[in-house]
């Protein structure tokens, strides 16, 4: 779900950055962050921003990333963050696919953690996914495939099954408010208690870039990227982000970076995750250089 294609193009070969904040990467689900394609990637960007990068891994990396529940893979992210002495003074965030939950529960809920100035997502579920990704064959596919037939929104599935915890199935809206127990949190989806700090916390970004991949074949639907998802009840209509409640009800403050000019919604192409050289340079090297 979660591997990272750059499509290089013997471009850039010198390039002399300015000096900028440190940055953290947050990978995706069955990845770590000794994947030699996530150090690259991370390495590329340190090169070439200038600034200086972290992998922050949680637990093992790749079994944690897929059966720790959320909740917990969130405090120790913001432990981590919080003692990272180089972010002290502020930083900005890549975050990749399922790694942009985390990102923002760490932005949302980490009490005490460094102020996070830039914000770029790669291909996030924002808005939630309507299925689980096929994922094949082999003993974690058959314990993914096991725990689903228990039911995505039983107890046991939500603390054993990191993606269950932004599965929004939208024939079934009510028993996603009552059984999910992360994603309606984090999007301030409950209607009797809105929580005005995870909304001032997201909208002290200076910037949030939100990067969706044209081809996108993981996402259920690609738009969840952009914050975008499926109308309630229907699996065939999608709306756009600025259609949904989450967007016109400001819930957790992106109208108001919207309209403040400090979102940029990019479309790329290509599959999930799979980025060039030059729209890494264009779309995620700036914002790592800003202070």
């Amino acid at each position: 779900m979660a591997k990272l294609i750059i499509l290089t193009l013997a471009l850039f070969s010198a390039f002399t950055p300015a000096y900028s904040l440190p940055f953290v990467v947050f990978h995706g689900i069955t990845e770590s962050c000794t994947n030699s394609e996530l150090k690259t990637f991370t390495d590329l960007l340190s090169r070439w921003s200038g600034s200086q990068g972290h992998c922050i891994e949680i637990g093992n990396g790749a079994r944690d990333s897929l059966f720790m529940p959320l909740t917990k893979q969130t405090k120790i992210a913001c432990e981590k963050v919080k003692n990272i002495s180089e972010l002290s003074q502020g930083y900005n965030i890549v975050g990749i696919s399922q790694g942009n939950i985390l990102t923002r529960a760490v932005i949302e809920f980490c009490e005490g953690a460094p102020q996070v100035n830039n914000y770029v997502s790669l291909g996030g579920p924002h808005a939630g996914v309507a299925s689980i990704p096929f994922c094949g064959s082999g003993r974690f596919c058959n314990l993914v495939d096991y725990l689903m037939k228990l039911g995505v929104y039983s107890k046991y599935v939500q603390e054993n099954f990191a993606p269950a915890g932004y599965t929004k199935i939208p024939t079934a809206i009510n028993q996603y408010m009552q059984g999910c127990k992360f994603l309606p949190k984090l999007n301030n989806e409950y209607k009797d208690h809105k929580n005005d700090v995870y909304k001032r916390r997201l909208a002290s970004l200076q910037n949030l870039v939100l990067i969706m991949f044209e081809d996108e074949e993981v996402l259920v639907p690609k738009e969840s990227s952009w914050f975008g998802y499926f109308a309630d009840g229907s699996r065939d209509k999608v709306l756009p982000v600025q259609e949904t409640a989450l967007y016109q009800e400001d819930w957790i403050g992106l109208r108001s970076l919207d309209e403040a000019g400090r979102v940029q919604f990019i479309n790329v192409s290509g599959v999930h995750l799979e980025i060039s050289e030059i729209d890494t340079m264009k779309y995620i090297v700036p914002y790592l250089r800003r202070y």
